[in-house]
């Protein structure tokens, strides 16, 4: 069965990256961590929540991938950032990444974006991440997460 539009970004962008890594598209929801590991088998810490902020000041995307059981500190994230900073609307992040919120990739957006991988990821040989729709992910190993993205390692509890 073909990819939906957005999915197929996503398994485009991995590839023209040179990752042989492969887009699966579910009938049900893969939008929230846990339904995400329900749906692939996984631990919830083992998902990449794609979490997009606005810088304050700047007016910036900054987007913060996440392990799926860890919630983000807002003003940890925004010391790193060097500005405060808040949730982005939906138009926004549509905006920035060229997808819809509960499908972000960690690739693939519109314009570059100042990015933060959760160090807690990288104690996972194997996580998953949104790929571009509610319903669609792919697996990858933890440590070619900050190299796909350009992001830098942090803290981000």
């Amino acid at each position: 069965m073909p990819l939906s539009p957005s999915a197929q970004k996503v398994q485009d962008a991995l590839h023209t990256l040179g990752y042989a890594l492969t887009v699966v598209e579910f009938r049900d929801s893969t939008r929230t961590a846990q339904e995400a590991a329900e749906r692939v088998g996984c631990e919830v810490g083992q998902i990449v929540k794609s979490l997009i902020f606005r810088g304050k000041t700047s007016g910036k995307p900054i987007l913060v991938l996440t392990s799926g059981a860890n919630r983000v500190d807002v003003k940890r994230v925004g010391a790193y950032a060097g500005e405060k900073i808040g949730r982005a609307d939906p138009a926004f992040v549509r905006a920035a990444t060229g997808f819809a919120i509960g499908g972000i990739p960690p690739l693939g957006h519109l314009q570059p974006i100042e990015t933060y991988v959760d160090e807690d990821l990288l104690r996972y040989e194997k996580i998953w991440a949104a790929a571009g729709t509610p319903n669609a992910v792919f697996a990858l190993p933890a440590s070619e997460l900050p190299k796909m993205t350009g992001g830098k390692i942090v803290r981000v509890t």
